[in-house]
Parts: C-alpha cells; sequence; structure tokens
C-alpha cells in the first residue's frame, strides 16, 4: 500500500493545535489532524489515519506542516492536493503530495524545522496596532532595540538543555535540544521576524524564546543573560511565554528514509559506550 506525503499550510486561528483532541463526555475539539483525516478519508473512501511531523499549538499558523498516511487512492498523484483541498474548509490547503518509500518515518527521519515569529513593537497607538493581520502577529507596546535582540539570539545556538525554556508541565524524556540558527531581523517599519530553526522543539519553547529575546530588545533583560539562564534550568528566569499569534511552521526537511532509526541506534550505543 503506498505511503502518501504531503504539506499542508493553514490558519491556525480557528484550530486547537494540530493533533486530535476528545476530550471525555465531550465532541471532539476542532483540530488542524483531525479536520485533515477526515478530508483525506472523503478522498480515498477508507478509515485511514493521517500522522503529522510537528504538534503546533492552538492559535499557531503553518505553511509547511507535514502530514503522511498510507492508502491506495481511487485519484492520480497529480490532483491529489486538489482533491483533498477541495473537501477542506478555507483554512486550510494541501500544498503538495508525494508518494515516499514504506521506511519514511514522518517524525523520525526529521532533520530540522523552521519556525518564524512576526512581532509589531513600539506601536502605543490603538490604530496601529496589527488589526486585518491580528491573528498573524504578535504585538508589544515597547520599542525594541533590534541590535540587543540580534546579540542575544546567537546565544540560543547549539545543543543546550532547554529545560528552562519549555513549560514545567512538559512530558518529554529529555530537554536537550540542537537550535541550528535563531536570527532577528527588521521586517518593514515596527516589525520585525524571530527566525529558527533546529531538529526539534519542546513545548512551548520557541514562544518562550521570542518572549525572552523581546525583553532583552525592550532592555528589561540583560543582552547577555540567556547563557546563564539555559544553565539554570528555571523556567521562571526565562522570559514570558509569547502569544501564538505571530508564529508559523515554515518548513520541515527530511533526511533520507530510515535515517531517524540510525540516529537513534547511534544514540543507543553511545549511551551503552558512556
Amino acid at each position: 500500500m503506498p505511503r502518501y506525503k504531503l504539506t499542508v499550510a493553514y490558519d491556525g486561528t480557528a484550530f486547537h493545535g494540530w493533533q486530535k483532541q476528545h476530550p471525555p463526555g465531550a465532541q471532539p475539539l476542532r483540530t488542524a489532524q483531525g479536520v485533515l483525516e477526515q478530508a483525506v478519508r472523503a478522498v480515498v473512501r477508507a478509515p485511514v489515519n493521517v500522522f503529522g511531523a510537528s504538534r503546533t499549538d492552538a492559535g499557531v499558523h503553518a505553511v509547511g506542516q507535514v502530514a503522511a498516511f498510507d492508502a491506495d487512492i481511487p485519484v492520480p498523484l497529480e490532483r491529489l492536493p486538489a482533491a483533498i483541498t477541495s473537501r477542506l474548509p478555507d483554512d486550510m490547503q494541501v500544498r503538495s503530495a508525494n508518494i515516499v518509500p514504506d521506511e519514511f518515518n514522518i517524525i523520525g527521519d526529521v532533520e530540522s524545522k523552521g519556525y518564524r515569529y512576526t512581532v509589531a513593537y513600539g506601536r502605543r497607538e490603538a490604530p496601529t496596532r496589527p488589526l486585518f493581520d491580528r491573528y498573524w502577529t504578535a504585538w508589544t507596546a515597547w520599542p525594541l532595540e533590534i541590535g540587543l535582540m540580534v546579540q542575544a539570539a546567537a546565544d540560543f545556538v547549539g545543543q543546550h538543555d532547554f529545560a528552562a525554556f519549555t513549560r514545567v508541565s512538559q512530558t518529554r524524556e529529555s530537554t536537550i535540544r540542537n537550535v541550528h540558527s535563531c536570527t532577528v531581523q527588521q521586517a518593514g517599519d515596527g516589525r520585525l521576524h524571530i527566525d529558527i530553526s533546529g531538529e526539534g522543539f519542546l513545548w512551548n519553547m520557541v514562544r518562550i524564546i521570542a518572549g525572552t529575546l523581546v525583553e532583552i530588545g525592550a532592555q528589561r533583560r540583560p543582552v547577555d543573560s540567556i547563557p546563564e539562564t539555559i544553565q539554570s534550568g528555571d523556567r521562571h528566569l526565562a522570559g514570558p511565554t509569547f502569544p501564538p499569534e505571530g508564529l508559523c511552521l515554515q518548513w520541515i526537511h527530511y533526511g533520507e528514509p530510515g535515517c531517524g532509526r540510525q540516529r537513534q541506534l547511534a544514540m543507543q550505543r553511545a549511551k551503552a559506550d558512556a
């Protein structure tokens, strides 16, 4: 049975995040995974399961989410994106579809992910706050020193224990993550982009990094405080969790199918040799 890989975009405003959620005794919440799965089942005409590469939070957007499912489909591959999109609501689209090898692991084979946070700042007058793009742009009234944020962002790069930059109740076994890049750049008058990429991220990690950088730009936190905060592992020493508005999953890059399993075996060997 063929395995299909989809690139999916959605406006996260009206979704309760990516992952399906069915609270006990209540109707299922509207999630990106749930809505996409229903559309795929309508096209495939079978009860398939759709899996995703990244669990975006409620309100977080995506232009490069990746999903996968196994099925025999009744339409040509080149028509699959349009066929699924025609059964989706207006806040979600399938951008592309490919057939991948059976050993393709949608989570394990991820090499890197990229997020962008868009922030409007220094806008104290009500008419100048984000309006038509308010669900795609975070806002702070503080004036920000971009140069300080650029300097501090570089301290996030590398492999670190990011326990101070995730929710206290997170359930991952390890809080060690490898950040490949973290940059801040001007994006027009009173706007900036925070771009961050890495192998993977903890719950709320990107939003807490953004909140911390904004505090540094507002000169409410020392520019050289990031290494000490990382070393502490104390969530209370990092900045606030910035709102989901403004955060967008930009892309997900993959290695060769099966590379995730190879990395896992290598890590197990390294632990055994330690």
